[in-house]
């Protein structure tokens, strides 16, 4: 390599670690070329991102999958608080004591108790409504104009779904959605954080009012579920309970609703493979893991911090500092994934290796019931709608904009219902 070429590529890299650290808009439209760079030359780089806390970014497969089952990098974000208060505020506090932001034994001790109401008995019970709801949100979409399927499909279907399952009321469903929005599209300025705070404390106050309604008038939903178990030993606590119910609510629709999305998009500018799956339903699931793989709706975990002093492909990663793993580009690592930017519904053994859902103790609960909500949704929309199509060009497609977002999803989603 000439000294010309290692200036070019030192300048690439640099202008990706920039990209990235400030949520540039070319790498929020598109971030899989600066995953691609990052991977190449600085598979574990230091990010001075919009939130002012330096961020140490894990880009490569086998860190990434190390990196999440490594006992040294807490989700305990308590035990990092200056660096939490710096990024959220202290609105987000008493939402955050759940099993998401915890370690053992405390993760432990939550998660056994929410898989004890989440179980696969009651996953399995929602099949039907799932199906009654998905057709009743097709049959009210016009065929006579464009129309955004994520507002009118993707999102509907996942709330209602997770709100039955917790016990939300229909009538106040609508307004729950509007805080969670407001909370996931929130940015870092000044502002921003002033809305996250309000939209917060109202979630706050909400989940409060509900357990108390719950207390008094307990019914077959897994709310009523988990305020019984408070009664047996090491069980959930005022404060983890109404945070357990936000982690459900928020993780449980956000993460499902821009998965359809993504799989219609996806399956829609590759019409050729909708086509063999129109043609051979079977392969739908396997289609489903390649979503999840090639566009999944989680492209970074949440964050995490080192408990001492790490190496990492011969990056210090210091006591303290903030760690954030990039599941989106771990997925697409040509050291795991053959032709890895190629979209193939055929690709073999993706279940077992692809990171959409995480990995290790925190993988994610809810995968079933996603995986049940996806095959529901996507085999309804294309039986009845076999020639869908985009209302406008794949390049025109507006991505979420948050600069170093958790979701990766689309804003809307304009199609065409044909019969």
């Amino acid at each position: 390599m000439t000294q010309l070429d290692e200036r070019d590529m030192t300048d690439s890299t640099a202008d990706a670690v920039s990209a990235a650290s400030r949520g540039a808009a070319e790498y929020r439209a598109d971030p899989y070329p600066v995953y691609a760079r990052l991977r190449e030359s600085a598979p574990v780089c230091r990010l001075s991102p919009p939130h002012g806390v330096d961020t140490y970014l894990i880009t490569r497969y086998d860190d990434a999958k190390a990196a999440l089952t490594d006992p040294r990098i807490s989700k305990d974000m308590y035990a990092a608080m200056d660096a939490y208060h710096t990024i959220f505020g202290d609105s987000s506090v008493a939402l955050d004591d759940n099993m998401l932001f915890s370690d053992p034994p405390k993760h432990t001790r939550l998660r056994r108790i929410v898989n004890s109401a989440f179980s696969p008995r009651r996953i399995e019970s929602l099949h039907p409504r799932i199906q009654q709801v998905t057709d009743e949100l097709l049959e009210r979409c016009p065929t006579d104009a464009p129309i955004d399927l994520l507002s009118s499909f993707a999102f509907p279907l996942p709330l209602v779904v997770i709100c039955e399952l917790i016990g939300i009321p229909e009538d106040e469903r609508e307004e729950v959605q509007q805080w969670c929005a407001t909370v996931a599209r929130t940015g870092f300025s000044k502002a921003d954080k002033e809305k996250l705070a309000q939209a917060e404390g109202t979630l706050r106050d909400y989940f409060a009012d509900l357990i108390v309604r719950k207390h008094k008038n307990a019914s077959d939903d897994l709310l009523s579920d988990l305020i019984r178990t408070q009664d047996e030993q090491g069980a959930l606590t005022d404060g983890e309970l109404l945070s357990t119910l936000w982690v459900l609510l928020f993780a449980g629709h956000k993460t499902t609703a821009y998965l359809i999305g993504n799989a219609v998009f996806t399956l829609l500018n590759h019409r050729d493979q909708l086509e063999e799956i129109l043609a051979d339903p079977a392969l739908l699931p396997n289609a489903i893991e390649e979503v999840l793989r090639f566009e999944g709706s989680v492209e970074n975990g949440t964050f995490r911090h080192a408990l001492e002093d790490i190496t990492i492909r011969g990056t210090l990663i210091p006591k303290g500092s903030l760690v954030q793993i990039a599941l989106s580009s771990a997925n697409r690592d040509p050291e795991k994934f053959s032709c890895p930017d190629t979209f193939d519904v055929r690709r073999q053994g993706l279940q077992s290796t692809h990171l959409g859902f995480g990995s290790g103790p925190h993988y994610c609960l809810g995968a079933p019931l996603t995986r049940m909500e996806m095959r529901t949704a996507l085999t309804t929309l294309f039986q009845k709608f076999p020639k869908i199509e985009l209302a406008s060009a794949a390049s025109e497609a507006e991505w979420l904009k948050v600069p170093f977002p958790a979701f990766r999803g689309l804003e809307r989603l304009p199609v065409k219902l044909v019969p």
